[in-house]
């Protein structure tokens, strides 16, 4: 068969081929969408929750290994003991956890990601508010709450009874609206009421993340603005509020030292009472004069949980015990230490141990150290081993010190601390007695006692009372309070207020009024179908208690007999 060809056209008009289609090209996202798909992540609530897991996880290590901000001691013997493990830890920072790259990434991101939660949320939240209710149904038959009745009043009333019940307000809080309210004409003469409430809870839940997010900043504020420092204050002497008057000080990154309040604190006395019986303390008061940059002396107490406010911080009343005020002279008469040495209680009826280090001997004599304990009601007991010294009762009616004599090189000029409550004995030697006993020296106040070998003598003068004082300054404490208070009601709030929404459609019918209504909550709502009953009821109630009212004559508008 032979194909006809129109004259004037080519073989490839007539016998054209099927071009190779052409592959798909799929959009890229670029640097911009990877951005914004970044972000997107970052701000979901999902990863929020989960960087606010990866932030308590990382605040563990904080609690495991000593931290150099609050004990730079424990880390340095940390870093002895695991020569191995310890440095590494230090260079990733476990010793200075809260100040470290990684916990304030975590942290940062998660105050990110909180701020990117809530700002969208709460536009959408503002638009919703200033809404209307939406719009009543069709039908109410799908509805999980329903109910209906008549009234003998034109639905126009029975709208306007409906409105000011459903605006009516708590019991305990009469002035607030319970129900967001709005009528629609729907035609024919039926009206529509929607009401919504519910609110409340989306406006819990953002105070809560709100409150979260002041929390963060102020924690962080407080972190680097704080300060606290701890001080040992003896009976009859002072303490000023400068950074080389305490004996353990901690600050925050922003801190300065300048900023200090110069006031100064001076121990007047010390009371203690302790239960005759049981021996428990019962009361502690420290009775103080505080002096502020220029005004006069004022005499102020310290109590337990009762902190004094003095230069912007508080001072707290942390420990108390003695401290013997002791002159020690050497063996060539010239006085090589004096003053008062605090002795730390180590039981409740107040066994104190101490060390008195005496650097300062004349001559060739070798230092001399005083390792013992202080007896605020010394008890003496024969034992087959020679007397047993004990306290027994924490006030000091009978006070001694029971002391053993080391000599030696003290280690004081080596440069490294050391603890002034322990004696380092790498190169003393404890003196010893003729049948190879340990030196004692037992003294009471007001006595004095030769040391071994004409080494010199020991005055215990008196026994002065001391405390430990712990002062902490923290602008962003008020802040962290409010915003914990806030951070609770908004939680409590955004669980226990219930999402609800009425609708009452109000159709005339003979000269009456059909009241049809529905109810729809988000979630389980027991208390549903009650409070569309309460409305449907309190409604049906107001429209009767009011007189009728007149029909209008369509034509004049005037009532009609």
């Amino acid at each position: 068969m032979s194909v006809h060809r129109p004259e004037g056209l080519s073989d490839v008009f007539m016998e054209p081929t099927e071009a190779p289609a052409a592959p798909p090209t799929l959009p890229t996202l670029g640097l911009v969408g990877w951005l914004r798909w970044a972000w997107r992540q970052l701000t979901s609530m999902r990863v929020a929750l989960l960087l606010l897991m990866l932030l308590a996880a990382a605040a563990v290590p904080g609690t495991v290994w000593p931290q150099r901000a609050q004990d730079t001691t424990a880390v340095a013997e940390y870093l002895t003991d695991h020569p191995t493990t310890g440095p590494w830890l230090d260079r990733l920072g476990f010793f200075d956890v809260y100040s470290s790259v990684w916990f304030s990434a975590i942290y940062l991101l998660l105050f990110v990601s909180l701020v990117g939660c809530i700002l969208p949320r709460t536009k959408v939240h503002l638009a919703g508010v200033r809404g209307r209710p939406p719009r009543a149904p069709r039908r109410f038959a799908r509805f999980p709450a329903q109910g209906s009745g008549r009234a003998d009043a034109p639905p126009a009333q029975v709208a306007d009874d409906a409105v000011a019940v459903l605006r009516g307000g708590w019991r305990w809080l009469p002035f607030v609206p319970t129900y967001r309210v709005d009528t629609r004409d729907e035609g024919d003469g039926t009206v529509a009421v929607s009401a919504e409430r519910g609110y409340l809870r989306e406006t819990g839940n953002l105070v809560f993340h709100l409150a979260l997010v002041g929390l963060l900043v102020s924690v962080a504020t407080g972190q680097v603005l704080h300060y606290r420092g701890q001080a040992i204050v003896v009976q009859g002497r002072g303490f000023a509020n400068a950074q080389v008057d305490y004996d353990t000080f901690e600050q925050g990154t922003a801190f300065t030292p300048s900023s200090l309040v110069p006031f100064t604190l001076r121990l007047d006395e010390f009371e203690s009472r302790f239960d005759p019986v049981t021996l428990q303390s019962r009361d502690f008061t420290a009775h103080v004069t505080l002096t502020n940059p220029g005004e006069e002396p004022v005499e102020e107490t310290i109590k337990v949980n009762h902190p004094l406010d003095a230069g912007g911080a508080k001072v707290y009343l942390q420990g108390n015990g003695y401290a013997p005020d002791i002159t020690v002279r050497d063996a060539s008469g010239e006085v090589a230490f004096s003053g008062p040495t605090p002795f730390l209680p180590q039981d409740e009826v107040y066994t104190s141990r101490g060390v008195v280090k005496v650097p300062d001997v004349s001559g060739d004599q070798e230092q001399i150290g005083l390792v013992g304990y202080l007896l605020p009601t010394v008890d003496v007991r024969e034992t087959a081993f020679g007397p047993a010294y004990a306290s027994v009762n924490p006030q000091p009616d009978d006070p001694a010190l029971v002391l053993a004599v080391w000599e030696g090189n003290l280690g004081l000029d080596t440069g490294v601390p050391q603890n002034v409550y322990e004696l380092d004995e790498a190169r003393m030697t404890q003196l010893m007695e003729d049948d190879d006993k340990p030196v004692t020296l037992v003294v009471k106040p007001g006595e004095t006692v030769d040391l071994p070998d004409g080494r010199g003598t020991l005055t215990f003068n008196d026994l002065p009372r001391y405390v430990a004082l712990d002062l902490r300054h923290d602008p962003a404490l008020p802040f962290v309070l409010v915003f914990a208070l806030l951070a609770f009601a908004g939680l409590s709030t955004s669980l226990f207020a219930p999402r609800r929404r009425l609708w009452l459609r109000l159709a005339p019918e003979d000269g009456r009024t059909v009241v049809t209504a529905a109810g729809l909550a988000r979630g389980d709502d027991v208390g549903l179908q009650p409070e569309l009953d309460r409305v449907l009821a309190q409604t049906l109630a107001r429209t009767t208690d009011r007189p009728p009212v007149a029909p209008r004559d369509p034509t004049s508008g005037e009532a009609t007999p």
